[in-house]
C-alpha cells in the first residue's frame, strides 16, 4: 500500500536552487564572519539557522532618519535639481534607506540590528510628501532622491521639524531658532543690527544678508555647519537687504524708510527700537502734526475742508523731506491744493528756486489758466515750443516754470543742470514703466521737493507705485528690483502689506464718497484743449476762408441774407475744434485735443470705480471716441436718434458694472433718461444754451442720485468755442441764437461780433 505523508521543506529549496548554481559555497577558514555579511544581504532568501559560533543577538530598534544632500558645483546650487541620498540610523550605525539589508552586524556587541521597515516606510512617505522625489533605480546609483533646488529650504525644513537630520555638502545642516533685531539711529539715518542663532550656533548679519541678496537657501554658519532659511526669511529679509545699505555688522536705512522698516519688523517678535525711531514711527503711523492748513489770506479762492487737509500734509512732507503722491479722485481739485502750497511756501520762504511742474500736453493750458484763476501773484513759464531753448536761463525769474513729459524727455541733459525748489508731476502714471526715457528722465531732475499728482497710482500692478516713489524718493526703495518681483506675485499679500504700510503716510487720496458731504451736489468745470500743429493749421485755414467770404458776402447783402452762410461756417469752425474727420478731411486716428484729453480721464475714473456719460451733438464725433473705446477695450453703451432698444441700453448701463461709458448725441440723450449711475459727465462740443447744457448733465444728476455729479466741458482754446464763450458772458441771448440754430436773434449778431468770433 502507498503511504502519502506531508512533507515539510522548511523553506530549504531556495537554499538548494542557490547552491545548485553556484555549485555550493566554499567559506575559508576565518571567513564566516564574511559569510553573515553575505546572509544578511540576502532578504529574497529564508534566514538560515546558524551554528552557535556564528549566532548574533538579534535586537529590534527604531532608526533615527537623515537626509545627505549632494549638491552640484556651488555656482550652480539654485539652478540645478539637487540629489541626495536616505540614511537611517540604527544607535549609531547607519544604513541607506534604498539597502536591500535585513539587519546590521555590530561585531563588537556582538548583534545584529533588525531594520524597522514599518518606520522605514513612514520615513520615505515624509521625504516625498516634503516635496523630494525618489529615484526609480536607487541601488545602482549614488543618490536615493532628488528636488529642484528652489524647493530644497521649504522641503529641509518641513523633514527637520519631523526630527530629520539634514547634511549638505558634507556639514550638518541647523533650523534657525530665534532672530533679534537693533534699531538705532543716526544723525539722518537708522541703523539695524541683528543676533541670530541657528540652534546654538551664531551667523554675522553681514554673511546673513549677502545669502539672501542672492536668493541662497542655506548661509555658512561660524562653526562651518550650514544653516537653512526659512522661506519667508528669504522674502522679509531679502527685501530688508534690498532696502538698506550694508556697512560693516549692520544695515543703513534713511529716514524716509522708516515706515518700511517698521512694517518688515512688524510681525518680528523681538525688535529693540531707540526712542528717535519710535517717535518718527509714530508720528508718520498716526499723522502726527498732519494738521488742516488754511490758505493764505490773499489766495483768489477757498479751500474745502479737506483741501486744507491737503496743504498741512503738503507741508507735512516738506517738512520730513518726502516725497508724496496725492492720489484724489479726479476732479478734487489737486491742482487746487498743489498751488495752494506754492502760494503759501512763497508767502514764508520769499524768493526761492524755480519749481517745475512736468504736465501732459493736454493739460498744459488748463495749468495755466489755474495760476492766473488762483495765484496771479505767482510768475509763471510754459517752456515749450521750437524756441524754447532761449527760456531756459530765465528760469531763475519766475516762481513755476511748466512744461510737458515730451519736453521733458527731449530736453533732460539741459534740464538735469537746473535745480529746482519743487518738481511736480501731475498725471504722474506718465511714469508707470521705470525703464522708458521719461521714467528715467524724471529721476535725473535735481530738487529739493517732489510731489507725484494722479488719481491711479497704481494702473495695472504694484510696480506702477514702484516706479513713482523711485523718482519722489530715490533711495527709499533701495534695490526695488525685491519689491518688484514679489508685488508682481498676486499671491504675495505680504509683500503687498508691507509696501501699503510703509508707503501709507506718503499717499494722500480721497474718493468722493469719501468727501461727499464737503461736495455740492454739482461741480461744473471747463478743460482747455489745445489744439496741435496738424489740426490746428486745418482750423486757421477753414477759419481765415470764412472770415474773408462772410465778411464780404456781409458787406455786400446784408446780416439777414447771409445768415444760412454764418450758421455754416461756426458749425464747420466747431466740427474742426472737435476732429478734422467731421470736415471728412483725415481718419479717426488723426490728432484731435478733445480725444487727447477724454480718453485719459475716461481711463482714470474707471480706474477709480466710477461711470460717465459723454455727450456730442455730432454722431460722427461719437463714432470716432467709440472707436478709441474699442480700441482700449472700454465697455461702454451708444445711444443716438436711431437707437431703437432704448429701455435695455440704459438698463444695461445702470446695472452693469463693467459698462463704464455711456456714449449719447444730444438730440437722442437730452430728455427723459435716468442715468445715475454716472457721477461724471462730459460734454464734447458745449452748447451755448445753458438750459440744453443743464438737461444733458441732469441725466446723472436727478432723484436717485446719492453721489456729487461732476460735469466737464471742452473747449479747444483759440477756436470759436472759446470766444463764443467769451460772448456769452455779455450776449446770452446771441450766443444761444447762434447754437440754437432757429435764427429768431440773428438779427441781433452784427458784423463786430462775427470778427470777433473768427478772430
Amino acid at each position: 500500500a502507498t503511504t502519502i505523508s506531508r512533507f515539510e521543506d522548511f523553506d530549504a529549496f531556495p537554499w538548494v536552487g542557490l547552491l545548485r548554481r553556484e555549485n555550493g559555497i566554499e567559506v575559508p577558514s576565518g571567513e564566516e564572519h564574511d559569510l553573515v555579511d553575505r546572509l544578511l544581504d540576502m532578504p529574497a532568501l529564508p534566514r538560515l539557522e546558524l551554528p552557535d559560533e556564528l549566532k548574533l543577538q538579534e535586537v529590534s530598534l527604531e532608526p533615527k532618519p537623515t537626509l545627505l544632500v549632494h549638491p552640484p558645483a556651488k555656482s550652480r546650487w539654485q539652478q540645478d535639481r539637487l540629489k541626495g541620498e536616505v540614511l537611517f540610523d540604527y544607535d549609531g550605525t547607519a544604513i541607506r534607506g534604498s539597502s536591500a539589508q535585513w539587519a546590521i552586524v555590530q561585531r563588537s556587541e556582538n548583534r545584529c540590528l533588525i531594520r524597522h521597515r514599518e518606520l522605514e516606510s513612514e520615513y520615505w512617505n515624509q521625504v516625498q510628501d516634503a516635496g523630494f522625489r525618489r529615484l526609480v533605480d536607487q541601488r545602482r546609483g549614488q543618490h536615493d532622491v532628488e528636488i529642484p533646488a528652489r524647493d530644497l529650504g521649504s522641503a529641509v525644513r518641513t523633514l527637520m521639524q519631523q526630527g530629520w537630520t539634514v547634511r549638505a555638502e558634507g556639514k550638518r545642516v541647523r533650523q534657525p531658532l530665534d532672530i533679534q533685531f537693533q534699531v538705532q539711529s543716526g544723525i539722518d539715518w537708522f541703523e539695524l543690527h541683528a543676533n541670530i542663532d541657528f540652534d546654538g550656533v551664531r551667523v554675522g548679519f553681514p554673511e546673513l544678508l549677502a545669502a539672501l541678496s542672492r536668493g541662497d537657501s542655506t548661509v555658512v554658519l561660524d562653526d562651518g555647519s550650514l544653516g537653512i532659511l526659512p522661506e519667508e526669511w528669504l522674502r522679509r529679509y531679502g527685501l530688508l537687504a534690498g532696502l538698506g545699505v550694508a556697512e560693516g555688522d549692520h544695515l543703513r536705512f534713511s529716514t524716509v524708510q522708516v515706515g518700511l522698516l517698521d512694517a518688515l519688523l512688524s510681525t518680528q517678535p523681538s525688535v529693540d527700537f531707540d526712542q528717535r525711531f519710535l517717535e518718527i514711527r509714530d508720528r508718520l503711523s498716526r499723522f502726527e502734526g498732519v494738521k488742516p492748513l488754511s490758505e493764505a489770506a490773499d489766495f483768489h479762492g477757498q479751500l474745502r475742508p479737506y483741501q486744507r487737509d491737503g496743504l498741512g500734509w503738503l507741508q507735512f512732507l516738506e517738512e520730513f523731506q518726502f516725497g508724496g503722491c496725492l492720489a484724489d479722485d479726479m476732479g478734487l481739485g489737486k491742482t487746487i491744493q498743489m498751488l495752494a502750497h506754492f502760494h503759501l511756501r512763497r508767502k514764508r520762504k520769499g524768493k526761492k528756486l524755480p519749481s517745475l511742474v512736468v504736465v501732459p500736453k493736454s493739460l498744459m493750458f488748463n495749468w495755466r489758466q489755474e495760476c492766473e484763476r488762483f495765484t496771479p501773484s505767482l510768475s509763471v513759464l510754459e517752456y515749450s515750443g521750437l524756441d524754447r531753448a532761449r527760456l531756459r536761463d530765465d528760469f531763475g525769474k519766475y516762481d513755476l516754470i511748466l512744461t510737458t513729459y515730451g519736453t521733458l524727455r527731449r530736453d533732460v541733459l539741459s534740464l538735469k543742470e537746473q535745480e529746482f525748489d519743487y518738481v511736480v508731476l501731475d498725471e504722474a502714471q506718465a511714469i508707470k514703466n521705470s525703464g522708458s526715457q521719461v521714467a528715467k528722465a524724471a529721476r535725473l531732475l535735481r530738487s529739493q521737493h517732489r510731489v507725484a499728482l494722479s488719481g491711479t497710482p497704481i494702473e495695472n500692478h504694484l510696480g506702477d507705485l514702484c516706479s513713482i516713489f523711485e523718482f519722489l524718493n530715490p533711495s527709499m526703495l533701495g534695490r526695488s528690483s525685491a519689491f518688484r518681483l514679489h508685488a508682481a506675485d498676486p499671491a504675495d499679500r505680504e509683500t503687498r502689506r508691507i509696501l501699503a504700510d510703509g508707503l501709507r503716510p506718503l499717499i494722500l487720496r480721497r474718493t468722493k464718497q469719501s468727501v461727499a458731504s464737503e461736495l455740492p451736489e454739482k461741480l461744473e468745470q471747463t478743460i482747455h484743449c489745445e489744439m496741435g500743429p496738424e489740426q490746428e493749421a486745418l482750423y486757421n485755414e477753414l477759419r481765415d476762408h470764412y472770415r474773408d467770404s462772410l465778411l464780404g458776402l456781409i458787406d455786400e447783402q446784408g446780416m439777414a441774407k447771409a445768415k444760412m452762410h454764418v450758421l455754416e461756417a461756426l458749425l464747420r469752425l466747431r466740427q474742426a475744434a472737435c476732429h478734422p474727420a467731421l470736415l471728412h478731411k483725415g481718419t479717426a486716428d488723426d490728432p484731435s485735443a478733445k480725444l487727447d484729453a477724454l480718453c485719459p480721464q475716461l481711463q482714470e475714473l474707471l480706474d477709480e470705480g466710477h461711470k460717465a456719460l459723454v455727450f456730442s451733438q455730432f454722431t460722427s464725433m461719437l463714432a470716432i471716441v467709440r472707436q478709441h473705446l474699442d480700441k482700449q477695450g472700454i465697455v461702454y453703451e451708444y445711444l443716438d436718434g436711431q437707437t431703437r432698444d432704448r429701455k435695455e441700453r440704459v438698463e444695461r448701463f445702470q446695472a452693469d458694472p463693467n459698462c463704464g461709458v455711456f456714449l449719447i448725441s444730444l438730440k437722442a440723450g437730452g430728455l427723459g433718461l435716468n442715468l445715475t449711475a454716472a457721477d461724471y459727465v462730459f460734454i464734447l462740443d458745449p452748447w451755448w444754451n445753458p438750459a440744453v447744457e443743464t438737461q444733458a448733465i441732469d441725466r446723472a444728476h436727478r432723484v436717485g442720485q446719492t453721489r456729487p455729479v461732476f460735469a466737464y466741458r471742452l473747449i479747444c482754446k483759440g477756436t470759436v468755442e472759446e470766444k463764443i464763450a467769451e460772448l456769452q458772458q455779455v450776449k446770452r441771448e446771441l450766443a444761444d441764437a447762434i447754437l440754437e440754430q432757429d435764427g429768431s436773434l440773428l438779427q441781433n449778431l452784427t458784423a463786430e461780433d462775427l470778427q470777433q468770433l473768427l478772430s
